[in-house]
């Protein structure tokens, strides 16, 4: 069976996902690969939660998108107190932190120099004598950036924050062993965290509304996974260094779509779906957002086409590709009566046909130049960063740039991301057209109330493909 039909139908099955609020954090949680953050910063983490509330959290950098040449590691620790569920990002718990103190270990001569030159342009006087000009490397030690008790805090300079404890999310599910001969599943846990400001100025006070891409437990984690063991085993003074890898050429043409309900600040649960020609350089994409954090409750879905410019690398994110999108058409279709609602009240000329929309019905907003109240401009440009990757399945994954937490569009060459968004995988090669094998067959079904969900015309059906999300049978 297609896979991008499975891929769709999967996702749809997230009854397999249990958040158990509050969530339990005891245990180790580590990254299963070298992460991207804004800047651009490359790094692994390894948090551990002991059960009185008490955390060590190691964080790695690197110098390469690879994490095979560390620079520093940071020792940080503290004390963690979970409150209530959050108003703002629904399913997540938020957290108080305490930071007992940050130590900061350097791997090379180089590392404490650019360190060095960087707290002392920075920081103020909180922050005195943190490393004497001059000083040379000495392998193991450990410098204090932050102690609680004497009031010394010098990680401004490094961009350091630990906001991220302060949203926090805990999913488990089963993976099928893969394996014909194993029968039965194997549990995995993933740790959600608050997301990093895409904007280095303001991610020392910025409170996260979304997620990074998230850790897994050290005991429960997906399989393979190559760089879970050497993280977990890792420490300050002997930072990760993952396997090599062999770099792809960036293969975009294909299909692709989302592994899993995607987060975006400012609350918005979404899961997207692009097909890239490669002949004619045209893109089609399918967002399908959502107002729950497993994508159950759909709220409206776009549909946008465009056209690609050729990549070139990426001088500032080694590993990436810069391309060009241009976004010439688009279409909306609101999936509940909130969103019928605002569409239907807002400025004639704004978006589509004003007080024409219904649910379940599609409508082309390209003569009304895009639709303001959902923040969709046409004709548009956005300056973009990829890169593709094959996971430890072989599987082939897109990564598209991290969106700006402020929620506006990289619409100019200096606004274009230095980090990405959780991957999309790849579903159908280049000559395999979605279209051709999806047949649609929705089910009208009842919601809590017995209210009849939407059960869109019969012309609607092929239009509507976020429909395969609702019911397949």
């Amino acid at each position: 069976e297609p896979h991008c039909r499975q891929q769709l139908r999967h996702l749809q099955d997230s009854a397999g996902i249990a958040a158990r609020l509050p969530p339990r954090l005891e245990g180790r949680w580590v990254s299963t690969g070298c992460e991207v953050r804004p800047g651009p910063e490359f790094l692994t983490r390894s948090y551990l939660f002991y059960t009185n509330r008490l955390f060590k959290a190691l964080q790695f950098y690197y110098w390469d998108p690879s994490c095979r040449d560390p620079s520093y590691s940071l020792v940080i620790k503290g004390k963690l107190r979970l409150r209530q569920a959050s108003w703002i990002t629904r399913g997540a718990t938020e957290a108080d932190y305490h930071l007992h103190k940050v130590g900061i270990v350097f791997h090379s001569q180089r590392a404490m120099r650019e360190v060095a030159s960087r707290v002392n342009q920075t920081s103020g006087q909180g922050c005195g004598g943190f490393l004497p000009p001059g000083r040379s490397w000495a392998p193991g030690a450990l410098y204090e950036v932050l102690s609680a008790r004497t009031e010394r805090d010098c990680t401004a300079a490094l961009g350091f924050a630990m906001h991220e404890l302060s949203l926090v999310r805990v999913e488990r599910h089963f993976q099928p062993l893969l394996q014909p001969q194993q029968s039965g599943s194997r549990l995995v846990e993933e740790l959600y965290l608050g997301d990093i400001h895409t904007d280095w100025g303001e991610r020392l006070h910025y409170r996260p509304t979304g997620y990074q891409r998230p850790l897994q437990s050290a005991l429960h984690h997906v399989h393979p996974c190559p760089a879970c063991g050497i993280i977990s085993r890792a420490d300050e003074h002997h930072p990760p260094v993952l396997p090599a890898r062999a770099a792809l050429p960036m293969q975009l043409s294909g299909s692709w779509v989302s592994t899993h309900c995607e987060v975006r600040p400012a609350v918005l649960f979404l899961t997207r779906f692009f097909t890239f020609h490669g002949s004619n350089h045209s893109w089609e994409g399918h967002y399908y957002h959502y107002s729950d954090p497993l994508c159950r409750q759909p709220t409206f879905t776009i549909y946008a086409s465009g056209h690609y410019t050729q990549g070139i690398p990426s001088s500032k994110v080694r590993g990436g590709t810069e391309l060009a999108f241009k976004v010439t058409q688009a279409r909306v279709t609101p999936m509940d009566q909130v969103t019928v609602l605002m569409l239907n009240s807002s400025a004639p000329g704004s978006c589509g046909l004003a007080g024409s929309w219904s649910a379940g019905l599609e409508q082309d907003i390209t003569p009304t130049n895009g639709c303001l109240a959902l923040g969709i401009k046409l004709p548009h440009t956005e300056y973009e960063l990829f890169k593709t990757e094959q996971d430890t399945q072989e599987r082939s994954l897109l990564y598209i740039g991290e969106r700006p937490t402020d929620g506006s569009s990289p619409d100019s060459p200096d606004k274009r991301p230095t980090s990405y968004q959780a991957p999309l995988i790849q579903c159908a090669a280049a000559s395999e057209e979605f279209s051709n094998y999806i047949s649609l067959k929705y089910v009208g079904r009842k919601d809590a109330n017995g209210i009849e969900a939407l059960k869109p015309l019969p012309v609607a059906f092929l239009l509507l493909i976020a429909l395969l999300f609702l019911r397949w049978d």
